[in-house]
C-alpha cells in the first residue's frame, strides 16, 4: 500500500466525519508516512495523530476513524527511500465554480494530492470591517480558543516545591521528622504561588468604531466565559461595565443583553472623560492595580486632550500593563494624528492592531505574557488643545 494514497484516503475519511485537517498537516502526514514506514500500526497511528489533529476534541472521533478505516487491511511494510515521481498538489477550494467539467475524464500522470484550502487561514487575515454575518459567527469560534490562557502573578499565599531551597515548610517537615524518630531526615520546602493576573477590557463603542465593535465584542465576550478575572467595560459618551452581560455563554443573548444595558452605542466620543470616571470609580480604587488594561479605540476624541494625557498618566502608574488596540493602525501609512491617539500614545506598553483574527492572536500573545513589551513608541507630533 503506497503511503501517499493511505495518506490521501485517510485525510479524506478525517474531513469527511467533521475534522479540520489543514493543507499543511495533510503534507506533514505523507511526510511522516514515508519517515516511519508502515509496518507497525502504531506507528502509522501515531504519525497521523501527532500531525493531523489539533484540538484535544478530537481525538475521540480520530480514534473512531483510524480504527474503521484500517480494520480489515493488511499494512505492508514499505521501504524508507526518496520520492523519485514529482507529487502534484491538487488545490481543490471546495467552491461551486472550482471545476468547471472540462477535464472531468482526464487523470493526472503523476501521483497527485487533493488538498483543500483553509477557511480560517482566509478570515484570519481579512479585515473585520469586511466580515459578514456567518464569517463572524466562524470568527467568534476562533476567538475563543485565544482567550482561554491568561498573564499569572505571584500570589502571598505558598505552595509546597520540590525545589530544596527557600523558606521551609515547617509543619510538613515536623510531621516527617516524627515518622523517623524526630530526626528531619527529609526537609520540605515552599515557594510563592500564582493566580491569573485581572484583564480589564475597555472597548470603545462610538461611531466611528462601529465596523470593528461588533467583532472585538465577540472577543471580549470570548475573553469573559473563557477566563477567570476579567472585567469588560463600554467607552463612548459614557462608562458602562458589562461583566455581566456578557457572562452568559450564549453568544446571542450575551450580545442582546449588553446591547439593551448600552446606552450610547454608535454615538460620540468622549475617552478622556470616560477614563477619568473609570479611574476615579474603578480602576484606581483596585479594580486596575496590578492588572493588564487593554484599550480598544482608534483613538477619535472629541475631549480635552491635557484631559485624555492626565488619565492615561494616572491609569498607567497603578497598572502591570496597558495595552492599546488600534483597528486603524493597519492602514498603509497610519500616523498616530488623532489627537486623543497622540495625548495617550507616550503611556501605552504596547501598541498593536485590532483589524483581523491575526491581530487579536498577536493580543493574546500580550495577555498572557507570552511576548515582552514592544519598543516604546516615538512620541506622537504635538496637539493643540
Amino acid at each position: 500500500m503506497r503511503a501517499d494514497h493511505v495518506a490521501v484516503g485517510f485525510v479524506n475519511a478525517l474531513r469527511g466525519a467533521g475534522i479540520d485537517v489543514a493543507v499543511g498537516s495533510s503534507v506533514n502526514y505523507f511526510q511522516a508516512l514515508g519517515a516511519v514506514g508502515m509496518e507497525q500500526r502504531s506507528s502509522v497511528y501515531w504519525a497521523g495523530r501527532a500531525t493531523l489533529i489539533t484540538d484535544p476534541e478530537d481525538v475521540e472521533l480520530y480514534d473512531k476513524i483510524f480504527a474503521a478505516y484500517y480494520d480489515g487491511r493488511h499494512l505492508m511494510a514499505t521501504p524508507v527511500v526518496e520520492v523519485v515521481q514529482p507529487i502534484t498538489l491538487v488545490m481543490d477550494e471546495d467552491g461551486d465554480d472550482a471545476d468547471d467539467g472540462s477535464d472531468e475524464d482526464e487523470e493526472p500522470q503523476d501521483p497527485s494530492l487533493t488538498l483543500r484550502w483553509s477557511r480560517t487561514e482566509v478570515l484570519r487575515d481579512k479585515d473585520f470591517a469586511d466580515y459578514s454575518d456567518d464569517e463572524l459567527d466562524e470568527a467568534h469560534r476562533l476567538m475563543a480558543a485565544m482567550t482561554r490562557v491568561g498573564g499569572t502573578r505571584r500570589s502571598r499565599r505558598r505552595r509546597h516545591t520540590r525545589r530544596t531551597a527557600g523558606p521551609p515548610e515547617l509543619r510538613r517537615t515536623v510531621r516527617a521528622a516524627i515518622r523517623s524518630g524526630g530526626e528531619p531526615v527529609r526537609r520540605w520546602y515552599t515557594e510563592p504561588g500564582e493566580r491569573l493576573r485581572r484583564v480589564v477590557l475597555l472597548l470603545d463603542i462610538s461611531g466611528s468604531m462601529e465596523s470593528y465593535a461588533r467583532a472585538l465584542i465577540r472577543f471580549v465576550h470570548a475573553a469573559v466565559v473563557g477566563r477567570l478575572r476579567v472585567e469588560v467595560f463600554t467607552i463612548g459618551t459614557r462608562l458602562t461595565r458589562i461583566t455581566r452581560e456578557l457572562s452568559s455563554r450564549d453568544p446571542d443573548r450575551a450580545l442582546t443583553a449588553t446591547a439593551d444595558a448600552v446606552s450610547d452605542w454608535s454615538g460620540g466620543t468622549r475617552l478622556g472623560d470616560t477614563l477619568a470616571e473609570f479611574n476615579d470609580t474603578w480602576g484606581i480604587r483596585g479594580m486596575a492595580r496590578g492588572a493588564t488594561v487593554v484599550i480598544l479605540s482608534d483613538g477619535w476624541d472629541r475631549g480635552s486632550p491635557a484631559v485624555m494625557a492626565e488619565q492615561m498618566g494616572r491609569l498607567h502608574r497603578v497598572t502591570h500593563k496597558l495595552v492599546w488596540v488600534n483597528p486603524l493602525k493597519a492602514t498603509p501609512g497610519y500616523q498616530p494624528l488623532a489627537q486623543g491617539m497622540a495625548a495617550a500614545l507616550p503611556w501605552v506598553d504596547d501598541f498593536i492592531e485590532g483589524h483581523s483574527l491575526r491581530s487579536l492572536e498577536r493580543l493574546a500573545e500580550v495577555l498572557a505574557d507570552h511576548r515582552a513589551p514592544s519598543p516604546a513608541a516615538p512620541a506622537p507630533p504635538a496637539v493643540a488643545s
